[in-house]
């Protein structure tokens, strides 16, 4: 499990750690490590050009440090100082010591020209807001060069704690980051600006609570249900979906086809695309009755292609087991009828969804997305899955919030959200939490879609087609 921690938290844990050692050895333990992965990102450190941006702070310590310990393995190294009055003394002695060179911001750009690796060491997990417009300048000139760009820590300009890009920020290939990953690196739009993200430990000690945590193949493996030998279709849970009209009845196929590959025993279906479902999928259990007559079930998935029917949504979730709300459910759901169930509910918006059930724009949820699932979470006392680039899982009691390492971008396709309903809906129904079903659902529904794309365009029912595959990559890893 990949855990994120605050700013507030690693500050703390750092300064608990100087106290037990020499001064300057976690400034050390942090260079050597940004040395050793930049030389490794070169490839060849003898001959080659690099420039360190270098700010003021820690950051720009670090920077210099580790641009000497280049230096003396044969690189050309130019430390551009964006404020001299204020360079880290030690690390810009040592860079000398080591026979580098040192210029002001005036002269950086015909260095940052020449140079084979950019090292960004503006700005520290600290900093607040856009780059100013000096170090702007410098950044736009180094994504424009053939150079790589390596960031300290954090891509200076993006927020540590939250991922949030509110101004000019750098665009790394790296970023080389110490003790501890920082929220801002797994989510975007952060994500995209930290390019690979690299863990360098250097010896803190942190709380058992992140803000943040990434479940990985093991996590995953463990959470996944699994038939025992007294097993029987029953036992293992039954999904009932609601889903489909005359005018969408291919996401009820969808959301059927995500369920039956999510680990449920059974899928029983009710609503209008019974024949399409029946045609596409033999084995669901369909009814035209209505949820209230679809027989017993372990968890309901509402919404997918469900046009204006309010009263399915409505019976849905007055039924005392958990259920899953999409699409067109969350817009037709009423606000207290799901802050007063006492049965899980897991609502799955993309960010057009959740900013109309916020009441903002859609870009203000696209640049705080950690925020605003946080804020659903809590206001419709649901746990919420928010789709897009990074999804992100969050329980309405707090917690750390799960945040998916696996995907592309050619999941970005119609239908792909109510396969993903579909499977995390199955994952209820086999009796995990909410938190849990969504965080596997999305694990599972992007490792899928990557094994069905491979780099090409897919449509939705592959992403249901690899969902076995990427089930058996999970338990074999």
């Amino acid at each position: 499990m990949r855990r994120a921690y605050s700013v507030e938290t690693v500050r703390a844990a750092e300064r608990a750690l100087m106290a037990r050692l020499p001064e300057g050895t976690l400034m050390q333990r942090a260079a050597a490590g940004l040395a050793a992965a930049s030389a490794e990102f070169l490839g060849r450190v003898y001959g080659s050009r690099v420039v360190l941006l270098v700010g003021s702070g820690d950051n720009g310590g670090d920077a210099l440090y580790a641009g000497a310990r280049l230096r003396r393995r044969g690189a050309g190294v130019t430390a551009v100082l964006l404020t001299p009055d204020r360079a880290h003394e030690g690390g810009l002695a040592a860079l000398r010591q080591a026979g580098g060179a040192v210029i002001g911001p005036e002269r950086a750009l015909g260095a940052i020209e020449r140079a084979d690796l950019v090292v960004d060491g503006v700005v520290g997990i600290g900093g607040k807001g856009g780059l100013r417009p000096e170090a702007a300048h410098l950044a736009s000139a180094a994504e424009r060069a053939r150079a790589a760009i390596v960031a300290v820590d954090l891509p200076s300009g993006v927020d540590a704690d939250t991922g949030e890009v509110s101004g000019a920020a750098v665009r790394a290939d790296l970023t080389v980051t110490f003790g501890a990953y920082k929220p801002g690196l797994l989510i975007d739009p952060g994500r995209e600006y930290a390019g690979t993200v690299r863990l360098i430990e250097i010896g803190l000690e942190l709380p058992p609570d992140p803000v943040l945590e990434a479940l990985q193949h093991e996590d995953v493996a463990r959470l996944l249900p699994r038939p025992g030998a007294e097993s029987d279709k029953y036992r293992r849970g039954v999904l009932g979906i609601a889903a489909g009209s005359a005018r969408y009845p291919g996401a009820a196929v969808l959301a059927v086809s995500g369920a039956l590959r999510g680990g449920a025993g059974a899928v029983r279906y009710v609503g209008p695309a019974g024949d399409a479902v029946i045609a596409r999928f033999p084995e669901t259990l369909v009814s035209d009755q209505g949820p209230d007559h679809a027989g017993r079930v372990q968890a309901w998935a509402v919404g997918p292609g469900a046009g204006d029917d309010a009263a399915t949504v409505a019976k849905v979730l007055g039924a005392d087991v958990p259920v899953l709300l999409d699409a067109d459910g969350l817009r037709l759901a009423d606000r207290d009828l799901v802050r007063g169930r006492t049965a899980p509910t897991l609502m799955t918006p993309h960010a057009g969804e959740a900013a109309a059930l916020l009441g903002v724009r859609r870009e203000e949820v696209e640049a705080a997305r950690l925020t605003s699932v946080r804020e659903l979470a809590a206001g419709y006392r649901a746990t919420v899955l928010l789709k897009g680039s990074t999804t992100l899982v969050a329980d309405p009691g707090g917690g750390p919030v799960r945040v998916n390492s696996t995907g592309t971008g050619w999941l970005a396709t119609a239908g792909s959200g109510d396969v993903l309903s579909g499977l995390a809906g199955s994952l209820l129904a086999s009796h995990l939490s909410a938190l849990d079903a969504g965080s596997v659902a999305a694990y599972l529904h992007g490792l899928a879609g990557r094994l069905a794309s491979r780099g090409a365009p897919i449509a939705a029912l592959d992403i249901t087609e690899h969902l076995p595959d990427a089930w058996r990559d999970v338990v074999r890893d």
